[in-house]
């Protein structure tokens, strides 16, 4: 009788093992459902990062970023639900689950890597530093050592000024970054090759310039939390970006916001 108990005992054990477990997976890979039941997906973004994403003359969110994500719900038949922060800001929401994907040209870098999943690349981007047009100090990235420089804590950008030796002073946006620039209390900045092509087109007389360009182009995709959670969200997201890489539709709002197409790799 009691080897009788110890069986049962045993089989209810395995049972409510099998259930959890079950339960476990369903809860991982709900992401995806959980965007689809609720019909929207929400996307953080800075929202003043011309051309990526800003406010048009009407106030309208939009740019390539912008476009990008409605793009991707409308590939998923859900709306966009567009979010917008400060750059420090974002991945933490990532990280808390407030926002289910950001898009806001984010390079891949392996520690990065580590922390998300990141999508397929979306774009390929240029990292440019600009000086002042009289300014003639700096010729090659090893002379930011001991420079000044500005731009958004945590940001590619601000890591790769670090790492050639710059102190990197913190800042909200684009807008201020350059004007620390003009003013002179930096002596640089680092950002995208076509965000200074964009700045230039609206403040031409600015008195910028590019000193230094970087070779290689790093790769941009969409970081969202590392694990089986997002994994079906990720693959399906692979797929419309590849869709619409392979329709042309990438190239084609690449050209409209950047003049010339940074959604191939070289």
């Amino acid at each position: 009788m009691r080897k009788a108990v110890v069986y049962i005992s045993i089989a209810l054990m395995v049972m409510l093992l099998s259930v959890s477990c079950s339960r476990k997976d369903d809860g991982d890979n709900a992401l995806l459902d959980t965007i689809k039941e609720k019909g929207e997906i929400t996307i953080a973004m800075e929202g003043t990062w011309a051309p990526w994403t800003f406010h048009d003359e009407e106030d309208v969110l939009t740019g390539y970023d912008t476009e990008v994500g409605k793009l991707i719900a409308e590939g998923l038949g859900v709306e966009p639900v567009f979010v917008e922060g400060e750059w420090d800001g974002l991945l933490a929401g990532i990280d808390a689950g407030r926002y289910d994907i950001m898009i806001n040209g984010v390079d891949v870098t392996p520690e990065r890597a580590e922390k998300y999943d990141f999508s397929v690349p979306y774009a390929f981007n240029r990292t440019a530093v600009i000086v002042r047009a009289d300014d003639d100090r700096i010729k090659t990235m090893e002379d930011l050592d001991g420079m000044h420089t500005a731009n958004t804590i945590s940001s590619t950008y601000a890591e790769l000024a670090e790492s050639y030796g710059a102190e990197v002073t913190g800042v909200d946006d684009l807008n201020q970054t350059f004007e620390l620039l003009k003013s002179g209390r930096i002596d640089a900045t680092l950002n995208a090759e076509v965000t200074y092509y964009d700045y230039m087109k609206a403040h031409p007389e600015s008195g910028f310039r590019i000193a230094v360009l970087a070779d290689n182009p790093t790769e941009v995709a969409i970081p969202m939390r590392k694990g089986a959670e997002t994994e079906t969200l990720r693959t399906a997201i692979n797929e419309i970006l590849t869709e619409l890489s392979e329709s042309g539709e990438l190239s084609a709002l690449s050209e409209q916001f950047f003049g010339t197409d940074i959604s191939q790799g070289a």
